[in-house]
C-alpha cells in the first residue's frame, strides 16, 4: 500500500525567522515552500506584510504568494484548495513539500485538524446580526464557540463584522468547531511538525528591528500605493496589523510615532496569541531559530523513516 506522503510544516510567532528556516531547509532536503500567511497570499502586500524576495528565497520555489487581489477576502478554504494542488504537484515532482506561516487556522485546515464549514448563507440570521456590534458579535462566538474565538487572534480580526457574522452563522448552523484528533486526520499526510520561537527578549527585538527596516524599504509608500490602486481604508483596516495602524496614519488619526508603536504593540501581542494557539498543538517539536542544526537531524531522521 502506497504511504502517505510526507509534509513538513514549519510554525512559529510573527518575526521568529520561519521563512529563513524553510529555505535553509528546502534546499537542504530538496524542497519547495508553500507559504501559509493570510496576508502574504495578497498581491501588492510585500513591505507591511514582510514578504520573502526573490534574493532571499535563493532559488526555491514558493507557493501561496500574490494569488489573490487585496480587494477580496481569502478564506481558509481557498487556501486548503490551493495549497493542496501544490503539494500534489511538490510531491509528484519528487520533492519535499514544506509548509511555512504563522496562520494557525490555514494549516490546521489543510491538515484536517480542523473541519471547514460546509454552510449555506443565512439571510435572516445575518441581517439580525448585522445590527451588533463587533464587541457584542465576539461575546457571542466566544461564548457559543471559544475555540473559533481563539483563532481571531488579532484586534482587527475581531473587529471585522463580516467574519465574525460568518462564524456564529457556521456555529448555529452545526455547533462548535471541531478539532480533531491525530487518529482522525482528514488529509492523509505524514506530517512533521517543526516549531521555532526565540527567547522573548530577542521576539521583540526581532519585531522592533524589523519595524523600522520596513519603514526604511517604503511601507507607508506602499501603503499610500494600494490605497490611490483602489484598496479602501476600510479594507487596510481589515487587513489588520501594519495595513490597520497604517489606514489610521495616512487619514491623520495618528502621529508617526504613534503609527510605530500602534504597530510595536500589536505584533507583539500578534506573536503571543500564535504562541498560544500553537503550544496546544502537541506533535510540534520546539527548537530556539539558531538551533538550525538539531532542526536539520529531526528532519533527517524522519525522512529516512
Amino acid at each position: 500500500m502506497k504511504s502517505d506522503p510526507k509534509l513538513l510544516v514549519i510554525v512559529g510567532p510573527t518575526a521568529s525567522g520561519k521563512s529563513a528556516l524553510g529555505v535553509r531547509l528546502a534546499r537542504k532536503f530538496n524542497g519547495e515552500i508553500i507559504s501559509a500567511d493570510s496576508r502574504q497570499v495578497y498581491k501588492g502586500l510585500d513591505i507591511g506584510t514582510g514578504k520573502i524576495t526573490k534574493h532571499e528565497m535563493k532559488g526555491i520555489r514558493h507557493h501561496l504568494l500574490d494569488v489573490a487581489s487585496p480587494k477580496n477576502p481569502f478564506s481558509a478554504s481557498d487556501f486548503k484548495r490551493q495549497a493542496s494542488g501544490a503539494i500534489a504537484r511538490i510531491v509528484d515532482a519528487g520533492k519535499l513539500p514544506i509548509v511555512v506561516g504563522g496562520t494557525g487556522f490555514y494549516i490546521d485546515s489543510l491538515v484536517g485538524r480542523i473541519v471547514l464549514p460546509d454552510v449555506v448563507p443565512n439571510k435572516i440570521l445575518r441581517a439580525r446580526l448585522a445590527k451588533k456590534t463587533a464587541v457584542q458579535l465576539f461575546s457571542m462566538l466566544k461564548k457559543l464557540d471559544p475555540k473559533r474565538a481563539a483563532m481571531l487572534s488579532t484586534q482587527s480580526e475581531r473587529n471585522n463584522k463580516v467574519r465574525l457574522i460568518r462564524a456564529l452563522e457556521v456555529v448555529r448552523h452545526q455547533g462548535p468547531t471541531l478539532v480533531l484528533p491525530r487518529s482522525d486526520l482528514g488529509n492523509s499526510y505524514n506530517v512533521l511538525w517543526i516549531g521555532v520561537v526565540p527567547s522573548d527578549a530577542q521576539l521583540r527585538k526581532n519585531i522592533t528591528i524589523r519595524l523600522f527596516a520596513r519603514i526604511r524599504l517604503g511601507m507607508i509608500r506602499e501603503a499610500k500605493r494600494l490605497h490611490k490602486g483602489g484598496l479602501t481604508y476600510k479594507r487596510m483596516h481589515e487587513l489588520g496589523l501594519e495595513y490597520r495602524s497604517l489606514a489610521h496614519f495616512l487619514q491623520k488619526e495618528i502621529t508617526r510615532a504613534e503609527l510605530e508603536a500602534e504597530i510595536l504593540s500589536d505584533n507583539w501581542r500578534y506573536a503571543r496569541k500564535q504562541i498560544g494557539y500553537w503550544k496546544r498543538n502537541k506533535d510540534i517539536k520546539w527548537f530556539d531559530p539558531k538551533d538550525a542544526a538539531k532542526i536539520e537531524k529531526r528532519v533527517r531522521v524522519w525522512l529516512k523513516n
